[in-house]
């Protein structure tokens, strides 16, 4: 006759004493960039069409910080959905923001404000990848994309 083994008592999952609270990461250079940008853009004023594409092109300028930023953030986001989500929605800042001051522009191009404001920060981001000689004739290029209806 074998022995009876004693019951065992099932154990609970034991909680920590402190609950453990999930930590954002620190922004990167590159959204810490971005949201100025959006913050400098959504704070212009009067007619604020012109300034904002001067204020685009400049950051991104062949020898601007924020393209530098940027490809270094992408590059250490890889593989990283959180880091990669947080740069794209600090860039979607920066384009809501252009679109709000479309919608108060009168263009003369026949888009739609928030194709337009893709389209704009589509190129202004291209300008990091110009040679600097380039670049005026690119900036008047910009001008003509945000002429105003007659």
């Amino acid at each position: 006759m074998m022995a009876r083994s004693p019951k065992r008592r099932a154990r609970r999952p034991t909680r920590s004493a402190r609950a453990t609270r999930s930590v954002p990461p620190k922004p990167s250079e590159a959204e810490q960039r971005l949201l100025a940008l959006a913050r400098e853009l959504a704070a212009l004023g009067v007619d604020p069409l012109p300034r904002a594409v001067d204020l685009l092109a400049g950051a991104y300028a062949p020898d601007a910080p924020l393209p530098r930023a940027m490809y270094r953030a992408s590059l250490a986001g890889r593989g990283d959905k959180t880091k990669m989500l947080a740069l794209a929605w600090a860039r979607e800042q920066v384009r809501m923001a252009l679109e709000e001051i479309l919608i108060g522009s009168r263009t003369g191009v026949g888009l739609t404000a928030e194709t337009h404001a893709w389209v704009l920060l589509a190129a202004c981001e291209a300008l990091a990848h110009e040679p600097p000689s380039a670049v005026a004739d690119r900036r008047r290029a910009l001008a003509e994309l945000t002429r105003r209806a007659h």
